[in-house]
């Protein structure tokens, strides 16, 4: 069976040339970062390479990279870092004294809002900021929720499930007005839009080499330089203290090219990608009656389309496609399973039932004309076949084309 593979946002294939860059350091060149022989220092001039390269990829500065272990390491370091350790300790909430505040909304990724619920047991307080029905939050509404003990902003730049990007360049303004630390969660962003630091005023950025054809296993935190951190990890001394543990040398290696690769390739593959995304959707709406497409009106990462399928349970809809050759899924990797619907599409406003009818495809650099033609034939059948079998699905129900 030829397999077409519609799920980009769960992770990427490693780019064979990223692989290739990666192999000597697995073998030949496979010496300690921090050891001062020439084989060492080898190793060492490959990280600060790829320290550069991911640095020019978003419009930082090399020393302001600290590599970790993936997107959720950085997402936790970006929060308790500046957070509930360093900038203001946790203290009882109280008349005189309130809590420090972190400021966020409800769709982000669950590393974020995990971390946020921890803050919250230890004592600071947390504002989830509503989203509208496209996905995106309200910079006004955000303002307003700023108070003194505000500490923290963050805010995802590409919501995983939707693809719908957040005002950022406004709430970096924001944030910077108010002398509050500013956050964003750019796993989903890195390497499909054009990123600066600078231009969007964060502090912080988060991003995982495996959503952008690196390996699992090695991302990268953006750390303005000024902001104050604590270390969250302690041991050696590596990354300037921010981060101590032995270099992931081959995977630090393979990022470091993928966002050389990402960065040189950047408008042409946005451009590719969305041409075939909004083949995928037209031909949906086109042949596919009451659907309806997630947060499609937003700005939206050119990559992703989050599609309502009236009356039919969404995983049992991938199941069917998967028997197909079909590859797509629910909503995020690490929520697969779930039995409660998802909160981002809840959060746009959605029913359960609705949410549960949602299904997310998600293109990539290897995607092609006839995988989308492919997906044209299987998923309008499969969605026939799921509703004859549906007690609940009837025709007479309003259209949500």
């Amino acid at each position: 069976m030829n397999r077409v593979y519609l799920d980009y946002n769960a992770t990427t294939p490693v780019d064979p040339q990223v692989l290739d860059a990666m192999l000597p350091y697995f073998s030949a060149d496979f010496a300690n970062a921090s050891s001062i022989h020439s084989p060492g220092q080898r190793a060492r001039a490959a990280v600060e390479t790829a320290r550069e390269q991911v640095a020019a990829l978003i419009g930082a500065r090399p020393q302001e990279i600290v590599f970790t272990s993936g997107g959720t390491e950085s997402d936790n370091h970006a929060i308790f870092g500046p957070v509930a350790q360093a900038l203001l300790p946790v203290r009882p909430s109280s008349t005189l004294h309130p809590p420090s505040q972190i400021i966020t909304t409800t769709i982000e990724h669950e590393a974020v809002l995990n971390a946020c619920q921890a803050a919250e047991q230890n004592g600071v307080a947390v504002t989830y900021l509503p989203v509208g029905r496209e996905g995106l939050v309200d910079p006004e509404i955000l303002e307003r929720a700023i108070r003194p003990e505000t500490v923290l902003i963050t805010v995802m730049h590409a919501n995983n499930e939707l693809g719908t990007v957040q005002p950022l360049e406004e709430i970096g303004r924001i944030a910077k007005e108010h002398k509050i630390y500013f956050h964003t969660d750019a796993v989903q962003a890195v390497g499909k839009i054009s990123i600066d630091v600078n231009t969007l005023n964060v502090d912080l950025l988060s991003l995982s080499g495996h959503k952008l054809y690196a390996p699992k296993g090695v991302g990268a935190l953006y750390v303005r330089t000024g902001t104050r951190l604590k270390q969250l990890l302690y041991g050696g001394h590596h990354q300037r203290g921010f981060r101590p543990g032995t270099e992931n040398v081959a995977g630090i290696v393979g990022l470091g090219r993928a966002a050389e690769i990402a960065r040189g390739s950047l408008a042409s593959d946005a451009q590719r990608v969305s041409s075939l995304r909004d083949k995928l959707e037209r031909g949906l709406l086109q042949h596919v009656p009451q659907i309806r497409v997630n947060g499609g009106a937003a700005p939206r990462t050119p990559n992703t389309t989050n599609i309502m399928f009236a009356g039919i349970e969404g995983e049992a809809l991938v199941i069917a496609l998967d028997l197909k050759g079909l590859a797509c899924s629910v909503g995020a990797a690490c929520s697969s399973g779930a039995v409660e619907p998802s909160h981002v599409l809840t959060a746009i406003g959605l029913s359960q039932e609705e949410a549960k009818s949602s299904l997310r495809f998600s293109l990539g650099r290897h995607t092609t004309d006839s995988e989308i033609y492919f997906a044209l034939e299987v998923i309008p059948a499969a969605v026939a076949q799921l509703r004859a079998l549906s007690p609940t699905f009837r025709k007479e129900a309003t259209s949500h084309a």
